[in-house]
């Protein structure tokens, strides 16, 4: 019987997700004959990694210090095999700045965006953003997941927006591209597919991903044509292998005037109810099981 030891939880604005994540995957893999244990990134953690001796270690862990090279840095001392992304990649795909200078210098289309650190004033911000960028633009955390404090913002509510994100050092302000929301997903080496998502809510945010009674419309197979699609999948697998990606993917893209705009890569997607790598591996015809297994098969080539 394989022991996997499944990490979830952490101290990140994801922890709901991630400890989520892993009860799903706990469930799944106690229900087809895996050895299972779940535990926390704390200071216990590598006792419990040389006690239950896992055959490989699935990262369930989502934003901060679970995606961004932190774990993955202390698993890498275990010789033990763990899922997704390694030490680099983690750390550039959750870097928004760094994987959008990576798209642009690969030709891969992005929004527009300036990276601020709180170090002008109102006015001069405001300048720049018109000269630049043009209203409306988008504001995230250099460094979050899940749309964790992502805001479209017009010329009159950005300083007070951004006066809320001011516990961070540096945010990324981007153009604000309408049209529709659509994510693929990669696995290995393999390209999963696509799903759009037309969301209640003003965009696709943490309560449109994770709260049910935000109704967000999940449509697959996508509305494309071939050769649409092909471009797509072409430009998530591009991304996926420029970063230096594992495992499994997923891609957020806005769709606008037929071109794919890419806003960012997630190294670690959620693996819950309303978790979309799921559902877009079931359009395919791979269970959850199959799913997970491929997943943990990707992580045992790292030996």
């Amino acid at each position: 019987m394989k022991k996997i030891l499944i990490i979830s939880g952490g101290i990140s604005k994801e922890r709901a997700i991630s400890l989520d994540t892993g009860k799903q995957v706990a469930k799944e893999l106690n229900k087809n004959n895996y050895k299972v244990k779940i535990t926390e990134p704390n200071f216990k953690l590598l006792d419990v990694i040389k006690s239950f001796k896992p055959k490989i270690i699935f990262n369930a862990l989502h934003g901060q210090f679970g995606e961004d090279g932190y774990i993955q840095s202390i698993l890498e001392t275990t010789k033990i095999p763990y899922t997704h992304s390694g030490v680099v990649p983690s750390a550039l795909a959750m870097d928004k700045e760094l994987s959008k200078k990576i798209f642009i210098k690969n030709n891969i289309l992005t929004p527009k965006y300036i990276s601020y650190s709180f170090n002008k004033s109102n006015l001069e911000l405001i300048k720049l953003i018109n000269k630049k960028l043009k209203f409306p633009v988008v504001i995230k955390p250099l460094n979050e997941g899940s749309s964790v404090n992502v805001f479209i913002c017009s010329k009159s509510n950005i300083i007070k927006k951004l006066n809320s994100l001011k516990n961070y050092r540096k945010v990324i302000i981007e153009k604000f591209i309408p049209g529709r929301e659509i994510q693929a997903a990669i696995i290995g080496s393999k390209k999963l597919g696509a799903i759009e998502l037309i969301p209640k809510r003003k965009f696709y945010d943490y309560q449109a991903k994770y709260n049910s009674k935000a109704k967000t419309k999940h449509i697959i197979p996508v509305d494309l044509t071939k050769t649409q699609y092909k471009r797509l999948m072409d430009i998530t697998f591009k991304a996926h292998k420029l970063i230096g990606c594992a495992g499994v993917t997923r891609s957020d893209f806005k769709f606008y005037k037929n071109k794919f705009y890419l806003l960012e890569i997630n190294t670690q997607p959620g693996m819950t109810s309303l978790s979309l790598v799921p559902e877009i591996a079931a359009y395919r015809g791979i269970k959850f099981i199959k799913l997970l297994e491929l997943i943990l098969k990707d992580a045992s080539k790292k030996k």
